[in-house]
C-alpha cells in the first residue's frame, strides 16, 4: 500500500542534511542504512553507500530511479545458481 500524498514521501532526515552539505556532482559516497528512503530529484547524481545487512554497496543515483527506494538497487540476497545434473555436467 503506498504513502499517503498528503505525507509526501518518506526521506530520512539525516540522509537530507547530508545531501545539503555537499555540492552537486560530487562524487564522495553518502553512506547510509536508510534502505527505506525514496529517491527524489535532489538526489540525482550523488553516490549513496547503501547497507545491505553485511557491507555497503554503492549506487549512484540516475533520473530513472526517482520515486524507488534505495534499498531495491542494494540486493541483500546473493544468487549462486539452482543445482542439477546439467549444471554439474557443464563445470
Amino acid at each position: 500500500m503506498p504513502r499517503s500524498l498528503k505525507k509526501g514521501p518518506y526521506v530520512h532526515p539525516k540522509l537530507l542534511k547530508k545531501l545539503s552539505k555537499l555540492k552537486q556532482g560530487d562524487q564522495t559516497p553518502i553512506k547510509t542504512w536508510a534502505r527505506a528512503s525514496t529517491i527524489t530529484p535532489e538526489m540525482v547524481g550523488f553516490t549513496f553507500a547503501v547497507h545491505n545487512g553485511r557491507d555497503f554497496i554503492k549506487v549512484r543515483v540516475v533520473e530513472n530511479m526517482v520515486g524507488h527506494k534505495l534499498g531495491e538497487f542494494s540486493p541483500t540476497r546473493k544468487f549462486i545458481r539452482h543445482g542439477g545434473k546439467l549444471q554439474k555436467v557443464s563445470k
